[in-house]
């Protein structure tokens, strides 16, 4: 039980745990695996570590083919990239005593404006598409009208169109919002100003299902008794999918929940059937030499 223990500590453990094993086990491949460990996969970070790799690091124009592990589990096979993109909407005033200066534009109340826009979006169920305000912060007091406020947004779809669609609406909501605050302020009082920052964009793609390495996870999957499902998720996979390489993302093994949590939990029953599976698909790829 803690942060970060399954998600993606779990992933960080299986890929020592593997190397170790073909370490140990004196297993010699015909093709050659690159053990990474990557930065910046959750949050503001935009996936720098796997974009780094694939982008300007030494191996970036080397690597055939890409697996990813990422949290617990052994049945799922991630192969569709989910595309996102995020946003931080910082807006400043002058601020001002609440009694006082009341009429003078205030941050928040913009920033409730622009959330209440966006849970009014018909977001579809399928595609699925979300949105959720994740981060919000601003003022000093109660009684004082702030001088700025700040919100991060997550926006996703397994639909690039439909993302496209809720990534102009909101960009649109927010600055509707801001407008309908300044149109409320107080003659010569100066309007808020608004800062819209992409702070995140996810590529999305698809590695399809009848490829090789798609195709030797699932048998890996059914060959330790598990029922294999293909899924789509946001992780390190995304970079190399959308430039056109295979790549899947492999659950580590074990059960988990309550990610992003303090109350994050794993428990490791099945762990080595996880660990098995993610060994059958690298030597899939790689293949043995015949002794």
């Amino acid at each position: 039980l803690a942060p970060g223990i399954s998600d993606d500590g779990c992933g960080l453990v299986a890929l020592l745990a593997i190397a170790r094993a073909l370490d140990l086990a004196r297993i010699v491949t015909e093709g050659s695996i690159l053990f990474v460990g990557t930065v910046g996969e959750e949050g503001a970070g935009n996936l720098r570590g796997v974009r780094y790799l694939f982008g300007r690091g030494r191996w970036s124009r080397r690597i055939d083919a890409f697996i990813s592990f990422d949290g617990g589990g052994i049945e799922r096979v991630t192969n569709g990239a989910l595309g996102s993109r995020r946003y931080r909407v910082r807006l400043r005033g002058t601020g001002g005593h609440s009694w006082a200066d009341f009429g003078v534009t205030n941050p928040i109340h913009a920033l409730g404006r622009a959330i209440s826009r966006l849970a009014s979006y018909p977001a579809p169920k399928r595609p699925r598409t979300t949105f959720n305000v994740g981060r919000i912060e601003g003022g000093s007091s109660v009684n004082a009208i702030p001088r700025e406020a700040v919100m991060e947004v997550d926006l996703r779809s397994a639909s690039e169109h439909e993302l496209v669609r809720l990534d102009a609406f909101f960009r649109r909501a927010v600055r509707e919002a801001a407008d309908d605050e300044n149109a409320t302020r107080r003659k010569d009082d100066l309007p808020l100003e608004l800062n819209l920052q992409l702070i995140g964009e996810r590529p999305s793609g698809e590695t399809r299902a009848d490829s090789p390495i798609v195709e030797l996870a699932q048998e890996a999957t059914r060959a330790l008794g598990f029922t294999p499902r293909l899924d789509q998720a946001s992780t390190d996979s995304n970079v190399p999918i959308s430039l056109g390489l295979p790549a899947i993302t492999l659950g580590g093994g074990g059960m988990s929940g309550n990610a992003h949590t303090v109350d994050e939990w794993y428990d490791p029953r099945d762990r080595e059937a996880g660990l098995k599976r993610a060994l059958l698909v690298i030597l899939g790829m790689v293949r043995q030499e015949k002794p």
